[in-house]
């Protein structure tokens, strides 16, 4: 697990303090409809004060009710970028991998895309699915729902399009700590779900199911969570569940290379990747009772980082630069060698960098009592041969984590551009 990742309660590079980021107010929301609710949030324009108390609500529609700050959050899903990329953590997750049904092809592919755009545009803006919406999520506003969507690599050789099929799609490598089930790895096509609201997040994925039909078949279909925003005292970068703050150095949007690194250029080819980005998926176990039986120094020698506040075993805090040359009283260096913390360093793998973006998972207890927990990890690159592939490769050759990992699921998929007022996700690929 690469030692990069993103705020829970923000979009990476945002200031560190501004909890009205994802929108703010407070109060009940019981019996009113989510277009009214979110026509509420949008009128109010509010902000919180240091005490999270919601203030200016003289603004507010007569008799309708205010959303809390977590349901009013909303992610457009028109634009340049498909939405669930730079967002923040989001508090709910769900990851869902289809195969185009026996005689589906491109036509049916391209119906499907169009129904799956609409209905996500809708759902983001805190409407009511446009195909027999259940109301699970009636009462809620949009909750900073975000849904994206990616092709596999044997989507094009069942669509017909085979020459349209990007390179960056070429198979990952084997890895050491693979221990891949087949059957949930991989995928024609997929669906990335997140929201700060359970029922929001479910409501979405039981959407595109019902659209669906009966184009496609569910491949596999996976759960996550992260903290909830607002959940601290202040907004903080996440921790996984080892205990771990994770993802001290993930790239941020105001850095100057951001784009160039998560992001296809405009002129690249195949052209209709145009502003899109590659998702590498991977369900990583970690061995949490392997784990919880270390000291707290040795947890701390494995990743290189005070697990605490997340700084340097070398010093300083969470946002010092890491010293690789300290040497403790012993003359050890300061930070193990084989530390994950320093092995996943940009620096140190030829400036190869992603943006991380996970989930947290756990899916019960095994009957010997071991839990079935650990992290649904999700990384963006303009190119995965120059971001993934190159520091698992090295963590492949002598990461300290890897005792405590098993990575049991993987996938990699080509996630287009944003489709713009009036089109789908996907359309210059299938109509092009």
């Amino acid at each position: 697990m690469p030692d990069q990742t993103t705020s829970e309660t923000r979009a990476p590079g945002s200031p560190a303090h501004e909890p009205g980021n994802r929108g703010g107010s407070a109060g009940g929301a019981r019996g009113v409809s989510r277009r009214a609710l979110l026509g509420t949030a949008g009128a109010t324009g509010l902000a919180l004060g240091a005490t999270g108390a919601a203030v200016g609500y003289a603004s507010a529609p007569a008799g309708a009710a205010p959303l809390t700050s977590v349901g009013a959050g909303r992610a457009m899903f028109h634009g340049k970028h498909q939405p669930g990329i730079t967002e923040g953590l989001q508090a709910r997750g769900h990851l869902v991998a289809f195969d185009l049904a026996a005689g589906a092809g491109r036509k049916e592919a391209a119906a499907l895309l169009r129904r799956w755009s609409a209905t996500a545009g809708r759902l983001m803006a805190g409407e009511a699915a446009p195909h027999g919406d259940t109301g699970v999520a009636r009462d809620a506003g949009p909750s900073s729902l975000t849904i994206t969507f990616g092709f596999g690599r044997s989507f094009f050789g069942r669509t017909g399009l085979e020459k349209q099929r990007p390179t960056a799609l070429d198979p990952l490598p084997d890895f050491s700590s693979d221990r891949l089930d087949r059957a949930r790895s991989d995928g024609d096509l997929w669906v990335q779900i997140g929201a700060d609201d359970a029922l929001v997040a479910f409501n979405a994925l039981r959407a595109i199911q019902k659209d669906a039909g009966h184009a496609v078949r569910v491949r596999w279909q996976m759960n996550g969570f992260n903290r909830t925003p607002g959940a601290t005292a202040h907004p903080m970068t996440a921790r996984n569940l080892m205990g771990q703050i994770d993802g001290t150095r993930n790239p941020k949007p105001a850095d100057a290379d951001f784009d160039r690194r998560i992001f296809v250029p405009a002129s690249a080819e195949p052209a209709w990747m145009a502003n899109g980005s590659y998702a590498v998926v991977r369900r990583i176990r970690m061995l949490l009772d392997d784990w919880e039986a270390l000291s707290l120094s040795a947890q701390e020698a494995v990743i290189g980082r005070r697990k605490d506040t997340g700084a340097p075993l070398s010093g300083g805090d969470e946002t010092t630069p890491m010293d690789l040359e300290k040497t403790d009283a012993k003359g050890e260096p300061a930070v193990p060698i084989n530390a994950h913390a320093r092995i996943t360093r940009p620096d140190r793998n030829g400036g190869a960098a992603m943006l991380r973006r996970p989930f947290s998972y756990h899916d019960g207890i095994d009957q010997d009592g071991t839990p079935d927990a650990g992290l649904l990890f999700i990384c963006w690159q303009a190119d995965p041969l120059r971001g993934f592939v190159p520091v698992q490769r090295k963590l492949d050759r002598g990461d300290a984590l890897s005792r405590f990992i098993r990575h049991e699921a993987s996938g990699l998929f080509a996630v287009p551009g944003g489709a713009a007022e009036g089109e789908y996700v996907g359309q210059r690929l299938l109509e092009g």
